[in-house]
């Protein structure tokens, strides 16, 4: 083989050697069968026909979980969606301890979905959602740990609920909302009831005052327009009306003399 011939082979095979890693990659470098490094950012070189390279992305990814039919822990079938965000913290590991990360983060997070809605009731999947959501993020994340990824978060986005079930929960809401509202009601009454009694024993006990209150009715009544006729009986009179009545009362009650 001509001696030019041979150079320009060899600057081929050592320009062929130089690889690019953006900053959000980086490249894991094999040689011969075996890890030798993690690679970039920026320019690097590795020996052509030895070394072999795989480039990862460590920039957040999003995993859209879809739509999960399960059973809740009191036997209702509600389907659930939800979606996940993770990081590669470790490219070395991601590479080599699991052969499929995304696809191995999007299976284990879905089981563990399934698992969570089936440990608590429908009630408790409505009310404590960001709690089964920091859950769920902490189980997927112990386990994906191990291969050099991070869950940043996860959100479940729907709950669809049968159609039976939500005609059932907006009965329970409406008798609930009635509830409320008799007890306010009764409390209004009784609170009402209260303020009369003792505005009648205050009354009672000063007839000025029982004098005002009817003279205050009167003017009420007469800004209707109406024609009723009122006539107002002093408190006095009928004071003296009562007193009368009990003491006739008294006497039919006393024996007559033989």
């Amino acid at each position: 083989m001509p001696y030019p011939v041979l150079v320009i082979i060899l600057i081929v095979l050592v320009l062929s050697g130089f690889r690019i890693a953006q900053e959000y990659q980086r490249g894991i470098v094999f040689r011969l069968g075996r890890f030798l490094a993690v690679k970039g950012p920026g320019l690097y070189w590795i020996i052509p026909l030895i070394d072999r390279q795989q480039k990862v992305d460590i920039r957040t990814k999003t995993v859209d979980l879809e739509q999960q039919e399960t059973i809740t822990k009191d036997s209702v079938t509600i389907k659930v969606n939800a979606v996940l965000w993770f990081r590669i913290t470790n490219p070395k590991d991601a590479i080599i301890k699991v052969a499929d990360y995304h696809k191995a983060v999007y299976q284990f997070s879905v089981t563990a979905l399934r698992n969570i809605i089936g440990q608590n009731t429908l009630d408790e999947v409505l009310r404590e959602r960001e709690q089964i959501n920091n859950m769920l993020q902490k189980i997927v994340d112990e386990k994906t740990e191990p291969w050099g990824i991070k869950i940043e978060m996860v959100e479940m986005k729907d709950v669809e609920i049968p159609e039976g079930m939500q005609r059932a929960m907006a009965r329970e809401a409406e008798a609930i909302r009635e509830k409320r509202a008799r007890i306010v009601k009764a409390e209004a009454e009784l609170e009402a009831s209260i303020k009369l009694t003792q505005g009648a024993r205050e009354m009672e006990g000063s007839p000025i005052a029982l004098e005002l209150r009817r003279m205050q009715m009167l003017s009420e009544i007469g800004i209707d327009n109406n024609t009723t006729t009122i006539v107002l009986i002093p408190s006095d009179f009928t004071h003296a009306a009562k007193t009368f009545s009990e003491q006739i009362l008294t006497n039919k009650g006393k024996p007559k003399d033989e």
